[in-house]
């Protein structure tokens, strides 16, 4: 299957259009759900939306739930997609349901290093390959932060350019080429430096400026080029040291920011509203002030100003890998899956207090035969290895049991026969087993080859020990980031605390529980 076409060349808005004047009286409502790196857009979108009496809504997901959406039978909700990559809607839009599919700026990823690290490596000033980039990986002098291939356009575009490199630069990634040992053990050992992962770019974003302005400094980290250049701006404003922008001479993969309509029948009016906005979009005016965000756009005499003093330059050309089919894309991210990713090492604190009891009881159950069931994991790219190390702690006032397993198969049923015995009652005590989460994955045998997480479950507001866990944290290195899935109503104030001071996140359970949970996977 060909990726489909993108509708290309420049079109410009009719003076009509421009000058806000909306011919229809009052615009439709309209929805968008685009990925985290278009953020920084949503004010020009806003700005359109305002021209036309529209009310416009955005939400953001990551690259796996918009194209699993499109895949399902229901489809997306919204009346527009704008993933960071043409590619995630070919590969998972079967029903076609998406139509005039458009570019609107491109960005290739590459990596932003510290510029002290990028000094110390001897990589400023000169070409760097993704051989250096292994190099220093294999010797320790660099760790990155990388999104999850399975879940986010960036890690997938960084691990796609790795496999392209080990495989010399063939023009196409081909089925066969999957299956070299020595391709599988360079890109292997070339993601054994990541140090930290999500399910989301601007997520992976904001954590290396966050953790810049405590005082936590990563070496690197693999995004978009624009993303970098909203990055260095940030931390040029805290007075804190820019990425240093390596564009890896082998070839980098370029997103192209495509936007496209998904028609729910509710009338002309509003695709005629779609094809507006992305001629806006498109538009001279508009595609300048999308190339001041550090977008390339077709436009080749528009752009944002090189910065030498980080490298970033946005006219540069780079070489470009071309994507394989959607069914070699596939096979690749099931590799990194199952084979290739870093093993994580993963504590499960699941609340099985009182107010758990009837739906609350059934549905984390329910969780937990989707978590540890190879079959479905599989179907969304979250399937656990044999690598990986997980430990399930059942809680209420106090840790109940522990449960340590794999990702093998038979140990995944021996956790969910397990748990399923586990019935609801007593208090809540989330910090008590976060500290026995601790405990145990302090105790780890070569910590540093995992990616460490604790993941909370709870429904209900825990006694306040946070002071007594967070010394015990801190004493642990790598830090250990803690994740929270909130259920019911638990106390969303506690886990948000817990997850900022520690780098983690706090995930929505109410409404779909085994989403969650996915969700959190690609952040381990």
């Amino acid at each position: 299957m060909a990726i489909r076409t993108l509708v290309t060349g420049l079109t410009l808005v009719a003076a009509l259009a421009l000058s806000g004047c909306d011919v229809g009286g009052q615009g439709p409502k309209f929805s968008i759900v685009s990925g985290s790196e278009n953020t920084v857009l949503q004010p020009i979108v806003e700005e359109f939306c305002k021209q036309k009496n529209a009310s416009c809504t955005f939400s953001y997901e990551g690259t796996l739930d918009i194209g699993l959406a499109l895949q399902s039978e229901k489809g997306v909700e919204q009346d527009a997609v704008w993933p960071a990559s043409s590619v995630w809607v070919d590969m998972f839009d079967a029903k076609r349901r998406v139509k005039s599919l458009t570019s609107v700026a491109q960005m290739p990823v590459i990596l932003g290093v510290r510029k002290s690290k990028a000094d110390a490596l001897g990589w400023t000033g000169k070409p760097v390959y993704m051989k250096d980039i292994l190099a220093a990986v294999k010797n320790g002098s660099l760790k990155f932060l990388m999104t999850s291939a399975t879940q986010s356009n960036s890690g997938a575009s960084a691990y796609l350019g790795m496999l392209s490199s080990a495989l010399g630069n063939k023009p196409v990634i081909e089925p066969g080429d999957l299956d070299k040992s020595d391709v599988q053990s360079t890109v292997r050992s070339l993601l054994g430096g990541v140090e930290r992962s999500s399910g989301s770019s601007g997520w992976l974003a904001d954590l290396y400026t966050d953790s810049a302005k405590k005082g936590v400094l990563y070496d690197a980290m693999w995004n978009y080029e624009a993303v970098l250049k909203e990055t260095n701006d940030k931390l040029v404003g805290v007075g804190k040291e820019p990425l240093y922008a390596i564009y890896p001479a082998d070839g980098v993969v370029v997103a192209d920011s495509p936007i496209g309509f998904v028609d729910h029948g509710r009338g002309p009016k509003v695709e005629t509203f779609f094809n507006q906005l992305t001629e806006y979009l498109r538009s001279a005016p508009t595609q300048k002030r999308i190339a001041d965000t550090g977008r390339r756009i077709p436009l080749a005499d528009v752009s944002a100003k090189p910065d030498p003093s980080w490298n970033f330059d946005p006219t540069r050309l780079v070489t470009a890998v071309r994507m394989p089919e959607p069914t070699v894309i596939r096979q690749a991210l099931d590799l990194y899956q199952v084979a290739l990713r870093k093993p994580s090492l993963t504590a499960l604190c699941l609340d099985f207090s009182g107010s758990m009891e009837g739906q609350g009881e059934g549905q984390l159950q329910a969780a937990m035969r989707f978590l540890f069931n190879p079959d479905e994991t599989g179907k969304v790219l979250a399937q656990w290895t044999p690598a990986d190390r997980i430990m399930v702690i059942p809680f209420d006032a106090n840790v109940r049991a522990t449960y340590e397993g794999s990702g093998n198969p038979a140990q995944q049923k021996m956790l969910v026969d397990r748990v399923s015995r586990q019935r609801a009652g007593g208090g809540t005590d989330m910090y008590a087993c976060a500290s026995r989460a601790l405990d145990w994955i302090k105790s780890a045998q070569n910590l540093p080859s995992y990616l460490p997480a604790i993941v909370i479950m709870t429904d209900g507001k825990s006694d306040d020990a946070n002071r007594d866990f967070m010394s015990r944290w801190a004493s642990v290195n790598p830090h250990v980031p803690v994740f929270g899935i909130t259920f019911g109503d638990a106390d969303k104030r506690q886990l948000d605390a817990l997850a900022q001071e520690t780098s983690g996140r706090v995930f929505d359970g109410r409404g779909d529980l085994v989403s969650a949970f996915r969700a959190v996977r690609g952040y381990n």
